[in-house]
């Protein structure tokens, strides 16, 4: 058994490597390997090829890669570019305009491709021309289209869900179901701020514009309907029984594919790049997730998971103060940790914590997710950030950071919300 300075130590160590730029794979896997040699000696360390196996031995995680080829696809194959122009024809009128367009097209395409970082760049590529030549503001442009973005880890199919079920056992439509009004919610909480706030400062958004033509608008109406044919048939074929997450995920690749080649899009180029993204993004994050799953297999043979709930146990504050201590713990790694880094090395500690705490594991993965969407937009390292400040190309990341201000008081205002009624991610 380790003692609570032993663990404090070693969670020290792994917040130093990746403040130092460690990869986060990497990182893990020292301090996993300096704890298992450091208490048990090299004995503990002979199985891990074994373990490795084991953990990627897992018909579930064909989900991730099957997830992230689906949304290179429809990004390499027009589709989102057409939905964002579709969606532009009818939110104009809206005071802030084109604005909402980065918050409905990132819902939209969040929920068929399930990354935040994808969501960024894509979103970004096709708004920032649009929007620079009708003079809206820069920081209300980056802010929309990277707090948008966020909603990618939260709205099913998410990959940081499929990710957290696979660790903690949890069920993986349990956890999309679960996301579904969360993610509807905050989506609505970030038009109401845009709606607001450009009604007292309307300069914040530029001329309206002209509004094409009614037919013209209503012709374009088909561009939305392949990412809503795509959700329909992934969410439906889950929660209808007829395919697990992995099956629905691959009937969704095949919709793309004949979706983008009914645009005439599909050729050998546009596949080799898509399968050459989806190779690197998928052995990046099954790399993090192998040295993750040895990290929490190392901490439960310490006995840190029993050691940090029986400390937990001996503190007399309520639920909620001590719910309110994780949320500011959250808040403090997300402006050092990544998304992925912050939810995979905090679920062995936080976890038992939350489960002493009377909440299920299907609510902690909502509230996991969320903290993890702050993460994202965090300072000074949130991802969205940078993703959207490279493909905006000029001026100072500080005008991307002053833009997501708004949106990040949303996402806690809805964390208190599902943390006061948990009945609102499980019902």
């Amino acid at each position: 058994m380790i003692g609570l300075e032993g663990a404090l130590i070693g969670f020290a160590l792994l917040l130093f490597l990746l403040f130092v730029g460690l990869h986060i794979a990497v990182a893990l896997f020292t301090v996993s390997v300096l704890g298992a040699w450091w208490y048990f000696g090299d004995a503990m360390l002979n199985p891990f090829g074994t373990f490795m196996w084991g953990t990627l031995n897992n018909f579930l995680l064909v989900a991730i890669p099957l997830f992230v080829f689906m949304g290179e696809i429809l990004v390499r194959g027009g589709i989102t570019e057409r939905m964002y122009r579709a969606l532009s024809d009818w939110l104009k009128p809206l005071p802030g305009g084109l604005l909402h367009t980065n918050i409905f097209a990132s819902t939209i395409f969040a929920a068929i491709s399930g990354s935040s970082v994808a969501t960024a760049a894509t979103i970004g590529t096709v708004a920032f021309p649009t929007f620079r030549a009708q003079n809206y503001s820069e920081r209300w442009i980056s802010g929309t289209i990277a707090s948008g973005a966020t909603l990618g880890i939260l709205i099913p199919p998410s990959i940081n869900l499929i990710i957290y079920g696979a660790i903690t056992n949890t069920s993986i439509g349990a956890l999309f179901t679960a996301g579904i009004l969360p993610g509807l919610v905050l989506a609505a909480m970030f038009v109401a701020i845009v709606a607001v706030s450009a009604t007292i400062k309307p300069e914040i958004a530029g001329p309206r514009g002209k509004l094409a033509p009614w037919h013209e608008r209503r012709k374009r109406l088909v561009d939305l309907l392949p990412p809503l044919i795509i959700f329909i048939i992934i969410m439906g074929s889950i929660y209808g029984g007829w395919a697990t997450p992995t099956e629905a995920a691959g009937v969704g690749v095949l919709a793309a594919l004949l979706l983008v080649g009914f645009h005439h899009e599909l050729n050998l180029r546009m596949l080799r790049d898509a399968m050459l993204a989806t190779i690197s993004t998928t052995a990046m994050t099954l790399l993090i997730l192998v040295a993750a799953a040895y990290l929490n297999f190392i901490l439960g043979v310490l006995g840190v998971p029993k050691l940090v709930s029986g400390a937990v146990a001996d503190i007399s504050a309520s639920p909620l103060v001590v719910l309110l201590i994780i949320v500011c713990l959250y808040l403090l790694l997300g402006c050092f940790l990544d998304a992925l880094a912050m939810m995979i090395t905090t679920i062995p500690i936080i976890w038992p914590i939350i489960d002493h705490l009377g909440y299920s594991s299907v609510w902690f993965g909502i509230f996991l997710v969320m903290m993890c969407e702050l993460a994202l937009i965090t300072p000074p390292v949130g991802m969205n950030l940078y993703i959207v400040q490279s493909v905006r190309g000029r001026g100072h990341v500080g005008t991307v950071i002053a833009g997501v201000i708004p949106f990040l008081a949303c996402i806690l205002v809805l964390v208190a919300l599902i943390s006061v009624f948990p009945g609102l991610v499980l019902n």
